[in-house]
C-alpha cells in the first residue's frame, strides 16, 4: 500500500494521484502541484488515503504545497485573463474565417502558456491564427481540437435526468455507447431519446448493459418458438425486468395470449419442427410449493378498544402466588388467635337477649331433658374410659345409651370416705355442666 491524495482540475471528472509529500491535505484544500507542464493550482478531492501499488504508475509528482493568500491571488488575476483571450481569439476567427467553435481559454499558473480549445467537423487551417495571437499575448500559443464530448465535459450542464452531466460529475474516461444497449433494454430507438446533449449516445445506457446481458439468458427472444407447461407456442412479448414472456399457444385462438414466467417456459432449439415432426421436449419444469393464503384485514371492523393485558414473566408470577399465601397464613393466624380468645375468657350472654324456644322449652320443662341435650353435645365415656363422639345422623346428634350395671342387694355398702368422694365428684361435673356454653354463646339455663 502507498500513500496518496487525489487530485482534480478545473473539478472536471477525471482524478490523479499525487504523493502528499510529507503533507497532511483533506478534500476541499487548494494546493500547488508539479505537472508535465509546470506548477499547476488544483483542487484536492480525496485527502492523504491509501492504495494498492498496482493502482499507481510510479513515481508519483508530488504536492508542492498548500495554496496560499499569494497563489489564490494569482489565481484570479489568471481567471480574468482567460476572459480576455476568450473574447480576443473569437475576434479573430471571425476575421480569419475559420470554421471553429472556440469552447475554452486555460492560463497555466505561471503565466507562460495560453491553451485554446475548440471544436470543428474537420481540419482547420489555424497558423496565421496563432500568429496573431502571439503578438498578442507574448507568450507560448497552443491550439487544441476536441470532441463534443469532451466539450460537453468542459462547460457542463444539466442533463435530461435532471442532474448535472455524468462526464462532468465523476465519469474519467469515456466508454463506447452503441445502439444495441438501446435495443437490449427495450428502448425507444428516437435517436432523440437516447442521445445526449452532446449530440452523441447517453453514456448511462452503459450503467446497466451487464444487468441486462444477465437478464436476457434466463428468457427465450420475442417470436420463438417455446414449450410452455401447457403445451407449445410462439412467444409474442417480452419483459426483462419482471421475467415474464406473453406467448401464444398453439392449441388457443389467435386473440388468447398468456403469461407465463421464465421459469415455467423453455426455447426449443431449431425453432419450430417441420411439418409431421414431433416437437423436442426441453421443458424441466417443477411445480413450487403451494404458499399459504394471507388473512386479509377487514377494512370496515370496528376497532378494538381494549386494555391489553399485562404479561407478566414466571419469576413474578411465583413471587406474587407466595404473597397470596402468606396473605392467607396470615389470616388463618388471625382466624385461630380469635377463636382461641373466647374459649379462655368466655363472654357472659346479656340479659336482654331471649334464649331460643328449644332451651327454654328445656328449662321450664324436664330436668332429664335438658341434661340430655347437654350431654348429646359433648363427647360421651364409655365404660373403658375413651372419649368418644356422637355420631351425627341426616344432620341430627345422636349419642348411644350407655349401660349401666346394676347394684347387686348383697353388695356391701361403701364406706364414708369413698361416699364422699362420689359427691365431690358429682358436684365438680355438675358445675362444669352449667359452666360450659351451648353453640351460639350461651349457657344452658341451670336445673
Amino acid at each position: 500500500m502507498i500513500e496518496v491524495v487525489s487530485i482534480k482540475f478545473k473539478n472536471r471528472g477525471k482524478s490523479y494521484f499525487f504523493s502528499p509529500n510529507g503533507l497532511q491535505i483533506h478534500s476541499g484544500d487548494r494546493v500547488i502541484v508539479e505537472t508535465a507542464k509546470g506548477l499547476e493550482i488544483a483542487d484536492c478531492g480525496q485527502g492523504n488515503h491509501p492504495v494498492e501499488d498496482t493502482a499507481v504508475v510510479l513515481p508519483l509528482r508530488p504536492v508542492v504545497r498548500i495554496a496560499t493568500a499569494d497563489d489564490l491571488r494569482v489565481a484570479e488575476l489568471n481567471k480574468k485573463r482567460e476572459k480576455e483571450a476568450f473574447q480576443i481569439c473569437q475576434q479573430k476567427i471571425a476575421e480569419h474565417g475559420l470554421d471553429m467553435k472556440l469552447v475554452d481559454v486555460e492560463c497555466n499558473f505561471e503565466g507562460n502558456k495560453t491553451m485554446f480549445f475548440f471544436t470543428s467537423d474537420g481540419r482547420v487551417d489555424f497558423r496565421e491564427l496563432v500568429k496573431d495571437l502571439a503578438s498578442i499575448f507574448r507568450n507560448r500559443i497552443e491550439l487544441r481540437q476536441i470532441g463534443v464530448r469532451d466539450e460537453a465535459k468542459m462547460i457542463g450542464g444539466i442533463g435530461i435526468c435532471g442532474r448535472p452531466y455524468c462526464c462532468s460529475q465523476f465519469l474519467e474516461d469515456f466508454q463506447p455507447v452503441s445502439t444495441k444497449m438501446a435495443k437490449v433494454q427495450s428502448l425507444s430507438l428516437n435517436p432523440t431519446k437516447i442521445s445526449g446533449s452532446c449530440g452523441r449516445l447517453m453514456c448511462c445506457l452503459r450503467y446497466e448493459q451487464d444487468a441486462y446481458e444477465d437478464l436476457v439468458k434466463n428468457v427465450p427472444k420475442q417470436g420463438a418458438f417455446v414449450e410452455t407447461k401447457d403445451g407449445y407456442g410462439t412467444a409474442v412479448q417480452v419483459n426483462l425486468l419482471r421475467q415474464t414472456v406473453k406467448v401464444k399457444l398453439d392449441e388457443d385462438s389467435e386473440d388468447t395470449l398468456r403469461l407465463f414466467k421464465a421459469n415455467e417456459l423453455a426455447a426449443v432449439p431449431g425453432g419450430r419442427p417441420r411439418d409431421g415432426e414431433s416437437p423436442a421436449h426441453v421443458l424441466h419444469y417443477v411445480q413450487p410449493e403451494p404458499e399459504a393464503p394471507e388473512e386479509k384485514e377487514d377494512e370496515w371492523a370496528v376497532p378494538v378498544l381494549v386494555v391489553p393485558e399485562q404479561v407478566t414473566s414466571p419469576e413474578e408470577a411465583g413471587a406474587g402466588e407466595g404473597r397470596k399465601r402468606s396473605r392467607r397464613r396470615g389470616r388463618g393466624k388471625a382466624r385461630v388467635a380469635q377463636a382461641e380468645q373466647p374459649a379462655q375468657q368466655p363472654e357472659q350472654p346479656s340479659q336482654q337477649e331471649a334464649p331460643p324456644k328449644s332451651q327454654s322449652k328445656a328449662g321450664s320443662g324436664r330436668r332429664g331433658a335438658g341434661r340430655g341435650e347437654k350431654r348429646a353435645e359433648q363427647p360421651v365415656k364409655t365404660a373403658e374410659g375413651k372419649a368418644r363422639k356422637p355420631k351425627s345422623e341426616g344432620g341430627k346428634t345422636t349419642v348411644k345409651p350407655v349401660k349401666v350395671a346394676p347394684r347387686s342387694e348383697g353388695a356391701a355398702a361403701p364406706a364414708a370416705g369413698d361416699e364422699g368422694k362420689r359427691s365431690g365428684r358429682r358436684r365438680r361435673s355438675h358445675s362444669r355442666g352449667k359452666s360450659r356454653a351451648k353453640p351460639g354463646g350461651e349457657t344452658a339455663p341451670q336445673a
